[in-house]
């Protein structure tokens, strides 16, 4: 993640807290999904699907009611992915050898007003968002056993703001004092024109340089949620 992308990401966390200062008394909501993208528009062209997950949470900025909330959101979500064995440099060569996996993945963020347009057991609600979008391919190296990285480089990069716009339900099975909702919902992420790669648009040549691809499109998709929401105080 480049600097500009954590700084944002510090700010509209910064935000969030601070709204929840101020409604200390309020009931919260904190949440985790499972995210399934369809490309949508020019995006669909160069990408099938993807997958991911998001981190978030919303506060309540008309008292208890709760029917106008504050909510951020993180998440990423993978689009693209490649791995391949490789040989480790002479002289040892393929007496070790590794696995070089390359990951095309989106971070984005975002914070805004959610309405709910009933409480209870059921909550249908709208939302919206302004943030960013972080397009990112990157390679690592990891041993063929452990999986873990001892290597990794950011191929190719790309920053924008962004805004998103969608709405779901969630569904109370957990009463108590903190109640544990499942949510559904889908969104819209309208990410404007992004370069970016996709799977093979590194090429690789014998003397270990490489040739980037990239693409240039408007890569706006849908997104499909599934999680679970916990109230908190």
């Amino acid at each position: 993640m480049t600097r500009r992308t954590a700084g944002w990401a510090a700010v509209l966390g910064v935000a969030f807290l601070a709204a929840g200062a101020g409604r200390a008394g309020a009931q919260a909501r904190v949440d985790i999904s499972l995210l399934g993208a369809d490309p949508v528009g020019e995006l669909g062209h160069h990408v099938d699907a993807g997958g991911g997950i998001q981190f978030g949470g919303a506060i309540p900025l008309d008292g208890r009611r709760g029917h106008l909330r504050l909510r951020t959101d993180f998440g990423f979500i993978i689009y693209g992915y490649e791995s391949r064995r490789v040989c480790l440099a002479a002289p040892v060569g393929c007496r070790i050898e590794l696995d070089l996996n390359t990951t095309n993945g989106i971070f984005f963020g975002g914070v805004g007003p959610e309405v709910v347009l009933a409480t209870g057991s059921v909550e249908p609600y709208l939302n919206a968002s302004m943030g960013f979008s972080y397009f990112a391919t990157t390679s690592s190296l990891e041993s063929t056993w452990d999986y873990d990285d001892f290597a990794n480089t950011t191929n190719f990069d790309d920053f924008m703001w962004s805004w998103r716009a969608g709405g779901g339900m969630r569904v109370r099975v957990s009463g108590g004092r903190r109640p544990v909702f499942v949510d559904l919902g889908v969104e819209h992420h309208q990410n404007g024109l992004a370069d970016f790669l996709t799977e093979g648009d590194i090429e690789d040549h014998p003397d270990g340089s490489i040739t980037l691809y990239p693409n240039r499109a408007e890569a706006n998709m849908t997104v499909f949620r599934v999680g679970v929401g916990i109230s908190v105080r």
